[in-house]
């Protein structure tokens, strides 16, 4: 409460409404609704993009196929499909009548339900919805979320009857000690309560960041632990060359799901707490995701157990395994002579939110590099000179390799940070992807500016490390992936695969799209954070210092040397109401 408070420059006494939802546990899903008619649904997928489910959609009975008179000309509904837990039991009992494998639970169910083929078994495992929220909308009357969830009640669409609006926190987590104790007791899975800001105005001055929104956070419940027994610890070697050890345990039931293995983090955790193979742990699903091991129950630990000695070399190809300095991680010092680093970056390069390649899983990424069928990712392009020999494969056939080779060739086109995403660059996660390809625009763009980064280009590097949000380190890893010759070549070849779209912008009508600002001094009419999230939904991007290639700097009081060099440089120095003008 106090955090808001805070970005949007309240007072300590003005109230803030809060809506506290029973956060469900299915698959999210969008509804787009256009003359009032159900057209079109998705499931959220990379929250982009997602997979056409209409037909099956059109089978769920809290969906309604139109919607009232008064309803808006276009209308999104984001949306929670579940299933209740009496006829997630009786699914599994069908489903070992037939002698198919029955579903973890109930959201699994739900999502497999979701994707099948024909609508007819969808309609037959009977899933229901919660509406929670709503995405493009023609015309909108209510001011405020509570209002809106009414709305779509009266529309027809589902909501939560359980949700309630507060003001206090001491009320919000008075109602999450209630659906903590009453969660057994619903006729379906929740994983926690949602508690979102309920003025419609305030959730639009808060924005995101990156894909979650400041106005809602998720109060998890405690996740469900188990005690079992430690098998072995092993070490794996991901992409960067991080030596991951992972927990081999007595397979045992957590939350539903059964769980065999469960990371330990690092050498640091493990020394920490002290894990022996074959002591008895307690584990659980962090996030009810997640398998860790939470602690040891030192009364049940052999007599003969031996404290556990870190690796100090990489198990798959020997080489050193080092650790700099204030860093927990130990990584393989083998590069890509690793060949436990090379399976892993093709399975980050295939995954959901980089290529997104359906039928080329991590087995089978695995399998095809052990036989010679893959080494880089551009081999992924040219499966096609190599299908008579996947379909002779166990496990595929002509079909299979048929529909493999479809997916590869709707990839050939790729969002340029997407592209960057995949190429599985230490520190380059999804947002500083997008905020790369928004800097640079460009696969071309962006390739020059690397290079000369990597050549110590002074220029380039101040260029990189003013975006906000790119620091020396994370510059320093671009660099270092850019000065090896062999990322190069694999560039080189991918571009001679693949055609990588241009960065493009939200469409706004803003005079700051496309332009770079530069807030300094105190800013008394809004938060810092809220005058930059602002200029980001506008299209703005917002840097750290001033250079000439800086268009505006806001300079309220107290504003020091930035002022004075935007001066200097001749960049247009606005005031905050002249900020705040602008921006209407």
């Amino acid at each position: 409460m106090e955090r808001i408070r805070r970005f949007l420059g309240l007072d300590e006494g003005e109230t803030v409404e809060l809506v506290c939802e029973p956060k469900i546990d299915g698959l999210s899903v969008s509804l787009r609704y256009e003359d009032r008619a159900f057209v079109q649904g998705a499931t959220r997928g990379d929250g982009a993009t997602g997979e056409n489910v209409t037909a099956n959609l059109r089978t769920v009975a809290d969906i309604p196929a139109t919607l009232p008179a008064d309803a808006p000309d276009v209308l999104e509904v984001r949306a929670e499909v579940y299933m209740r837990r009496d006829e997630f039991q009786a699914l599994n009992d069908r489903q070992q009548k037939a002698g198919a494998k029955p579903f973890a639970n109930p959201r699994n169910a739900a999502a497999g339900s979701l994707r099948q083929l024909d609508p007819a078994v969808t309609a037959a495992r009977r899933l229901h919805l919660f509406a929670y929220g709503w995405g493009e909308v023609s015309s909108m009357d209510a001011d405020t979320y509570w209002d809106m969830l009414a709305t779509l009640n009266a529309w027809g669409v589902t909501t939560n009857p359980l949700a309630v609006l507060h003001t206090r926190v001491a009320d919000c987590l008075a109602f999450y000690d209630e659906a903590v104790a009453c969660r057994a007791e619903l006729p379906y899975d929740i994983d926690g309560v949602v508690y979102k800001v309920n003025r419609l105005d305030w959730q639009d001055r808060l924005g995101q960041v990156s894909r979650a929104p400041r106005w809602a956070i998720a109060h998890k419940f405690p996740a469900e632990q188990a005690q079992t027994v430690i098998n072995a610890i092993e070490v794996q070697v991901g992409r960067t060359g991080t030596l991951t050890p992972v927990a081999r345990l007595k397979p045992v039931t957590v939350g539903g799901v059964v769980v065999a293995n469960a990371t330990l983090h690092n050498e640091d955790e493990i020394a920490r707490k002290d894990v022996r193979a074959g002591d008895t742990v307690v584990v659980q699903r962090a996030g009810d995701v997640i398998p860790q091991v939470v602690k040891v129950v030192p009364e049940k630990r052999l007599a003969n157990s031996k404290a556990y000695e870190f690796p100090t070399h990489c198990p798959q190809c020997g080489s050193l395994a080092v650790r700099e300095e204030d860093e927990a991680a130990r990584r393989c010092s083998g590069g890509l002579i690793c060949p436990a680093q090379v399976v892993e970056r093709l399975k980050h390069f295939v995954s959901r939110n980089a290529f997104d390649l359906e039928g080329l899983g991590a087995k089978h990424i695995a399998a095809f590099r052990d036989d010679g069928l893959l080494h880089s990712p551009a081999d992924i392009f040219r499966l096609g000179e190599k299908a008579d020999d996947i379909a002779e494969r166990e496990g595929w056939g002509a079909q299979s390799v048929e529909n493999l080779l479809a997916a590869v060739e709707v990839r050939r086109t790729i969002p340029l940070e997407r592209f960057i995403y995949a190429l599985g660059i230490r520190q380059v996660g999804q947002a500083t992807s997008r905020l790369l390809a928004r800097e640079y625009v460009s696969l071309a763009s962006w390739r020059a500016a690397m290079a000369a980064l990597a050549g110590n280009d002074e220029e380039v590097s101040a260029d990189l490390e003013n975006i906000d949000g790119i620091g020396p380190s994370m510059a320093g890893d671009l660099a270092a992936f850019f000065a090896e010759p062999h990322n190069t070549e694999v560039l080189d070849t991918l571009e001679d695969e693949l055609t990588v779209a241009d960065f493009t912008a939200p469409e706004t009508e803003s005079p700051l799209s496309g332009k770079t600002v530069v807030f300094t001094g105190t800013l008394e009419g809004m938060s810092r954070g809220e005058a930059k999230s602002r200029a980001e939904s506008l299209g703005a991007r917002v840097a750290g210092s001033v250079s000439k290639k800086t268009d505006y700097v806001v300079a309220g009081p107290g504003a020091g040397s930035k002022a004075k060099k935007a001066a200097e440089l001749g960049v247009t120095v606005l005031s905050e109401e002249e900020w705040s003008e602008m921006i209407g």
